[in-house]
């Protein structure tokens, strides 16, 4: 078959296509996005029907894909790890309903936050949802698991998730493709009760995926994504998990001395790490995100004197993303540092590109609010986060998506006013919505100021699916229409503007601006490509 130079991230997509995905489910978010794009502009997805239209967020898009499932088909819903905390209540109860398409949830990881809010490790979900769990260590494996996936999704009858990392889905290698599989035909459930998650019948389908789990160890044991390899010293005995073998394997480059476990597909291969411990005089636990493995081996080792080395003994730093001068360090080997990072780079904050929308929305926006003094808005995930930096500072929060409108409506409850939210259009439909709903029940005395971009521009300009819908979403949330106002953030309609919000900011109940214009970015994009 053919062999292509891949981001992880494509080769996972890739891998899918192959192995007859029907659909692919998702919201972007950094690293995850370039699976969607890769299928959306695949020849082959395109002539052969693959749906994948970006869904209005990552709960929305696991559920649709559990509902193609439900049809007999393959599925995929991508997104980073914090999507995922969205997500959560289909991806938990669809591990009690099962499956009947195949089924892949895969989840970007981003140790270090290079663009997120935390560095949560996705494996824990899958622990906790008892579900298989697949981590890559390159790009061949990505594809390679998005390929065998379906297939474990369909043997065990439940979702399989992927977890990745940053370093992984956005760098390339080349991969080698395998035979194309036709897409499932369509079918409905020979249960379709499963899926019925009343009380009576989700207690026995937890009995079923409790049952189940001895069956997912033993398909782990024998998973070729799991091995144990020989080493001529027993001094040590290392476990590397997914990425994390490479930096291992970049230490030694004329091969590892010590006996190395790979562990690529969980639940954790008890007996190869019962064997591997028993062998070894001490373990060191080599894994990207939390320690869970070294967690877990405590319960192995049973009250074992052996020494265990990692994250949680400092070996390895607590936080952050690991790469192979760490490993090196924690392995006592003296490996070449990479060239030092010029001085003009080092802590260079992000900013707004220059002409952005978001820049004169917030000039506008500080106007307004000066005789009312700061810490009065509230803000959101997107591009306009960067309005908390100098030279604006005007936003004091950012904790999650939709936060924003709802923080706001807190602290008018508590007192606050005016309380503003300042929130994106993507955003906005993704989970601002319900917040917006919330404070026009209680008719809360918030300013909520959507700074349309027309896109999801954080990410890379994908559709919103907010676009050309937000006055109409508004109003049927119930926003008084006398106070649904919407601006053009430009430099010269800068006076109009900051009348608007100051009108805005004294009325005492919901107000909505609407400050529009197109992101300089999609809108340079569009233009070159007429």
């Amino acid at each position: 078959m053919d062999k292509l130079l891949l981001l992880g991230d494509e080769a996972i997509a890739q891998g899918a296509i192959d192995a007859g995905l029907s659909g692919i489910y998702a919201y972007p978010g950094t690293p995850s996005t370039e699976i969607t794009e890769y299928v959306q502009r695949n020849s082959y997805a395109r002539q052969n029907g693959l749906h994948s239209d970006w869904s209005a967020n990552e709960k929305t898009a696991l559920e649709a894909a559990l509902g193609m499932s439900y049809a007999g088909k393959r599925a995929m819903a991508c997104m980073k790890h914090v999507g995922l905390n969205v997500a959560a209540d289909p991806f938990i109860n669809s591990a009690m309903t099962g499956i009947a398409g195949g089924l892949i949830v895969v989840v970007a990881d981003d140790p270090s936050m290079h663009s997120s809010q935390n560095e949560q490790d996705s494996r824990f979900y899958g622990m906790f949802a008892q579900v298989p769990v697949l981590e890559p260590s390159t790009q061949q494996e990505a594809y390679d698991m998005a390929y065998a996936g379906f297939g474990l999704s369909e043997k065990f009858r439940l979702p399989v998730l992927m977890r990745i990392t940053t370093r992984l889905s956005h760098s390339r290698a080349g991969i080698i493709r395998k035979e194309q599989l036709n897409q499932n035909p369509f079918s409905l459930p020979d249960d379709p009760r499963q899926f019925v998650l009343l009380p009576s019948i989700a207690r026995k389908r937890y009995k079923i995926l409790l049952e189940t789990q001895v069956s997912l160890e033993d398909n782990a044991l024998k998973s070729g994504f799991n091995v144990l390899r020989e080493g001529k010293e027993h001094k040590l005995g290392i476990i590397a998990c997914g990425i994390a073998l490479n930096y291992l394997e970049e230490n030694f480059p004329a091969g590892i001395p010590y006996p190395v476990l790979k562990i690529g597909q969980y639940p954790a291969p008890k007996r190869m790490l019962q064997d591997l411990v028993s062998a070894c005089d001490s373990i060191m636990v080599i894994e990207e995100g939390y320690p869970l493995i070294e967690e877990g081996l405590r319960g192995i080792l049973n009250n074992s004197p052996k020494p265990v080395h990692g994250r949680l003994d400092g070996s390895l730093p607590r936080d952050g993303e690991l790469n192979p001068d760490l490993v090196g360090e924690a392995l006592g080997v003296t490996g070449q540092q990479g060239p030092e990072i010029p001085e003009f780079m080092i802590d260079r904050p992000p900013a707004l590109c220059k002409g952005c929308g978001h820049i004169d929305t917030f000039k506008a926006l500080l106007e307004a609010l000066e005789p009312y003094g700061p810490g009065r808005t509230f803000s959101d995930i997107g591009c306009y986060t960067l309005g908390a930096l100098p030279p604006y500072n005007a936003i004091n929060s950012c904790v999650d998506m939709g936060a924003s409108v709802t923080m706001a409506k807190g602290a008018a409850d508590a007192g606050l006013f005016p309380s503003v939210a300042v929130i994106g259009d993507s955003t906005f439909t993704h989970s601002g919505m319900t917040g917006l709903l919330d404070a026009v029940i209680e008719n809360s005395p918030v300013t909520v100021v959507i700074s349309d971009n027309e896109t999801t521009g954080m990410t890379g300009g994908q559709k919103s699916s907010a676009l050309g819908r937000l006055e109409s979403i508004c109003l049927g949330l119930g926003v008084n229409e006398k106070h649904l106002r919407v601006i053009t953030p430009l430099r010269k309609n800068h006076d109009h503007n900051v009348g608007v919000m100051m009108e805005e900011l004294k009325y005492q109940g919901v107000s909505v601006i609407i400050s529009r214009r197109e992101c300089i970015q999609t809108a340079a994009r569009r233009k070159r490509s007429k």
